[in-house]
């Protein structure tokens, strides 16, 4: 049994048998901070340098204070909510001393008062003109808040310096002030005034401080937690800035197990300029590690599936004998009890497994042939035929050679299902953007590229064109998260350049609701708009089409490059085309093919019969016959006049 000493008393009664009490609270934080120094520790071993103590860290590190006033607190502990980072810009920290009181201000109480702007306007106060101390004496201890009331420790300092309490008696006057009974309050004003007064300081003065510090005195913040948590905010921002990479490897270990905060901190690293490495069974671990200062690569305990486990025995296993050279050296190796063919799907779709030859379509066609040999070499094994060298004896089979021969033959997935795959098993795309399929013909579609209208400089003058005006944009995109508040829904657009706030009233939501949900590919027209609480642009919509309806639609000639032939002849190759069409037939878009072959170069144009309608199936069925650079859509439509020319709608 346990040698610990338990009690069933409540904490109250704890502290009236005269025990002590503490909280001790598990914070991730410090885990993370031990974790980002433990792989810096490594990167600096490397190059001879002492490991770094986190303890000598200077606490007045301009730069640090520079990406706390940016905002750019996201995986900073206690500073990284929309609420606390529209605080951070208001007052504008700038040493320790602002830290704290940032941590103490935050919470309903201060922010209701008006203790908070009464904080960020005496801060800021030329020369400190709107500072007052309530009386010369107390100036050392409210310096550090600017005159504000804010910590329960300056309620007992302000009781000792000006009536002459002691720290017990002080903290029972702290004690009295929470608890608010009237016959307490009023022993402890007058022992307050009459010490006030003993020290030269006129009682109207004493009676009025004795009321400033009551009013205050709920909202009040003990200033040594507060501290301790502000240590740690200061040290992940450090750590944040100076050795990024390290820093954010360590937060998105500690969150591995949840795809969606793993997501959310990939799109911070990609804002801080951090390059994101797909998984990989011969480099990554099971946690997110560091390649170089600016790299970091993507750990495989954050596919979907994949459980701790199977990565610990598939790294163990590769560091005793080397980097897995197959897919089948790959089944051989590892126990497939553990690694069963759903964790071998996860694996291929997650692109970990790109490294070991052969595409992704290739790796998933030879993966059941695979399988098959690593049983058969694990029974071989187990059965103990096993040659000089300790390796199984397990001749391939015929089934699994010819598998093998057959589909290293097989053309990639196409990006659509890849990046599918990707999202199904990281929760994101990773290596591309499902946006891309229309990258040629965004510029008749849109009048701009995300990243070009965020980046516009805001209009001057009070309130911008918060509420009305904007000029007229058309934007597409992937459709993010949607958001309720109030009367309005919104959500984010992502084209890959950048993302923008797109805002809907209730009716324009309720008559585009089946077009706007997550992962759509949208185009938008509205108007675009600087919001001041946001700090940012957005987009007011007013009309939303899907992208494939508006390529349906409007899409007048599909341009096709003739295939490379590999030997097939001509009408073999005419008759693929024409299969592949057929389909999509009859449409509005007419199908031209540039020929070229034997020497000889020419554009075909397909009479009207052959004209198509340009769905999503199509593009991907001729994408696969001549890829992606063989295929061109062309518009009648001028650049971002798609949503004007009566499209239709949802």
């Amino acid at each position: 049994g346990s040698q610990s000493v338990v009690t069933q008393f409540d904490k109250d009664d704890v502290e009236a048998a005269g025990l002590v009490k503490f909280d001790f609270l598990g914070l991730r934080t410090l885990t993370i901070i031990d974790r980002a120094v433990k792989i810096i520790d490594g990167i600096r071993a490397a190059k001879g340098e002492p490991p770094l103590d986190m303890n000598a860290v200077p606490m007045d590190d301009p730069a640090t204070y520079s990406l706390m006033k940016a905002g750019r607190t996201t995986a900073v502990f206690q500073l990284e909510s929309r609420g606390m980072k529209d605080l951070i810009r208001r007052l504008k920290p700038d040493r320790f001393e602002d830290v704290v009181a940032l941590v103490a201000l935050f919470r309903p109480g201060p922010l209701q008062s008006g203790m908070v702007d009464d904080f960020i306007e005496r801060k800021h106060s030329p020369a400190g003109t709107a500072i007052d101390y309530l009386h010369p004496s107390l100036k050392g201890v409210l310096e550090p808040t600017y005159g504000v009331i804010l910590y329960q420790e300056q309620v007992m300092q302000i009781a000792q310096v000006l009536s002459g309490y002691t720290l017990g008696g002080a903290d029972l006057l702290r004690r009295a002030m929470g608890k608010k009974k009237p016959e307490e309050m009023a022993k402890q004003r007058s022992s307050f005034v009459d010490g006030a007064v003993s020290r030269g300081i006129e009682a109207a003065k004493a009676n009025w401080i004795f009321d400033l510090i009551d009013k205050f005195a709920g909202y009040g913040f003990n200033k040594s937690h507060s501290a301790a948590y502000a240590v740690l905010s200061y040290h992940t921002a450090w750590l944040k800035h100076h050795y990024p990479a390290a820093f954010m490897a360590a937060v998105m270990s500690s969150d591995i197990d949840h795809t969606d905060k793993v997501v959310t901190l990939i799109d911070e690293c990609n804002n801080m300029g951090l390059v994101i490495l797909p998984p990989d069974v011969n480099v990554s671990r099971h946690v997110f590690t560091v390649a170089d200062p600016k790299t970091i690569r993507y750990g495989l305990g954050a596919i979907r599936g994949v459980g701790e486990g199977v990565v610990e025995s598939l790294v163990a296993e590769r560091e005793s004998f080397g980097p897995y050279r197959s897919l089948e050296d790959l089944c051989k190796r590892l126990d497939l009890g553990k690694l069963n063919r759903r964790v071998m799907e996860a694996l291929i779709k997650a692109g970990s497994l790109d490294s070991l030859g052969g595409n992704r379509a290739t790796l998933m066609a030879n993966l059941a042939a695979a399988m098959q040999a690593g049983e058969q070499a694990a029974r071989a094994k187990d059965a103990g035929q096993v040659d000089f060298f300790g390796v199984a004896l397990a001749a391939p089979t015929e089934s699994s050679s010819e598998a093998t021969s057959s589909a290293a033959q097989l053309p990639e997935w196409s990006q659509a299902i890849r990046l599918a795959g990707e999202r199904e098993t990281l929760g994101l795309y990773l290596t591309g953007h499902p946006i891309s399929r229309f990258e040629k013909e965004l510029p008749r579609l849109v009048s701009g590229r995300l990243a070009e209208f965020a980046s516009e400089k805001p209009p001057s003058g009070e309130g911008g064109n918060k509420f009305f005006g904007g000029r007229v944009v058309t934007a597409a995109g992937l459709v993010l998260e949607l958001r309720k508040r109030g009367s309005r829904t919104s959500f984010i657009l992502d084209d890959r350049t950048g993302r923008l706030e797109v805002s809907m009233f209730e009716d324009v939501y309720q008559q585009y609701r089946d077009l706007v949900v997550k992962d759509a590919l949208v185009l938008v027209e509205g108007n675009l708009r600087f919001d001041d609480f946001s700090d940012a642009w957005r987009i007011a919509a007013k009309r939303i089409l899907s992208l494939d309806a508006v390529r349906e639609a409007q899409a007048r000639r599909l341009v096709l490059r003739w295939p490379a032939s590999n030997g097939a002849d001509p009408e073999s190759i005419a008759q693929k085309i024409a299969d592949m069409l057929a389909p999509s037939r009859p449409g509005d878009c007419e199908v031209l093919v540039r020929y070229h072959a034997a020497g000889v170069r020419c554009t075909l144009s397909l009479s009207r019969e052959w004209a198509v309608r340009p769905d999503p199936d199509l593009m991907e069925r001729l994408e696969r016959l001549v890829g992606a650079d063989g295929l061109q859509l062309l518009y009648d439509v001028p650049a971002g006049a798609a949503l004007r020319t009566g499209s239709p709608g949802p």
